[in-house]
């Protein structure tokens, strides 16, 4: 490892952080400076205002904002994010319950839609200008275009509602602890169908338009007729020349793609009830549990820039160019 990759690499991890730490300050002021009190849900009618003041006390949310902020830097940076007031825990603790499952869902929504726009991408190629090409693509721009509440409460109505396929809702069955473990994998199935559905349809969508036209751009290099003028069979030109060419701009796509997908899929988590990071930021925000919105959004930018950290260091170790512009 040359000298010029630490130093890009330590400069990456540098401006990481910078943004990392712009981004919760400014999550933490803009919810501060919202309107409302999340310590009057502990109270009633019955309550006096001594007990009121005591409660927001406790909270340390009759300091100065400004205060409040350091206080939060400081702890910030021993590890420290506080209690969530709706859980009485630790918010890393809390944050990791949920994170936990968003890490699974996430990565298989990932490889789902890697593999089945490589699929499409390459069949695609094999039948260009057919007409089952052309259905192709417009299809995926369709489905692109869809937004995911959309498709998610279709995909209900459709499979839940009227044809009783699939459940709506949820992870497992009320009875899932009485099932085998055979049973267990296939309850879990049922459950996650749908939601992978709704959540890896863009993503394909999106990864197989950007394969499509890098196979065709490569397809029309030079290189690649020179390849054929020199007898090169048209399989080993796909593996060892095309495909690699095709598949190093899609990097950058595929890191953001991941950090989204693991920074929470929220639209998808909410409306199949699903226990992830997603669904745990809205209800920290509708309950103004200010320490766990900190805590969410700190784990959603921090695993959004590490997945693009990744996918610099794959570019970089590819292409060493990318070490210059990176340090320019």
């Amino acid at each position: 490892m040359n000298k010029e990759f630490i130093k890009a690499f330590i400069g990456r991890i540098i401006s990481s952080v910078i943004t990392l730490f712009l981004l919760i300050s400014f999550i933490y002021i803009l919810i501060r400076l919202s309107p409302g009190d999340p310590s009057q849900k502990f109270l009633s009618a019955k309550f006096s205002p001594e007990l009121a003041q005591k409660v927001t006390s406790s909270f340390h949310l009759d300091r100065p904002i400004l205060e409040q902020y350091f206080s939060f830097v400081t702890n910030i940076f021993t590890g420290d994010f506080g209690f969530s007031y709706n859980d009485k825990l630790p918010v890393l603790s809390v944050v990791w319950q949920y994170l936990s499952f968003t890490l699974v869902f996430a990565s298989i929504s990932f490889i789902i839609q890697i593999i089945f726009s490589f699929y499409l991408a390459l069949k695609s190629m094999s039948n260009a200008g057919k007409q089952s090409d052309k259905i192709i693509t417009k299809l995926s721009l369709l489905i692109y275009a869809t937004p995911a509440f959309v498709l998610g409460v279709f995909l209900i109505y459709l499979f839940s509602v009227q044809l009783d396929l699939f459940p709506s809702s949820g992870l497992k069955s009320l009875d899932f602890d009485s099932f085998s473990l055979m049973g267990k994998l296939g309850d879990y199935f049922l459950h996650l169908t749908l939601p992978l559905i709704t959540l890896s349809a863009a993503g394909i969508a999106l990864f197989y338009k950007y394969l499509r036209d890098n196979l065709e751009e490569v397809y029309q290099q030079d290189f690649i007729l020179f390849l054929r003028s020199s007898g090169t069979d048209e399989k080993t030109i796909l593996k060892k020349h095309v495909i690699p060419n095709a598949l190093r701009p899609l990097i950058s796509i595929a890191g953001i793609e991941f950090g989204i997908l693991l920074g929470g899929t929220l639209i998808t988590e909410v409306i199949f009830g699903l226990p992830g990071m997603g669904r745990l930021t809205i209800d920290s925000i509708t309950s103004r549990d200010y320490p766990l919105v900190i805590g969410c959004t700190f784990t959603a930018g921090a695993l959004m820039i590490l997945s693009n950290i990744v996918a610099d260091l794959v570019k970089m170790k590819i292409d060493k160019r990318l070490i210059k512009g990176l340090m320019n």
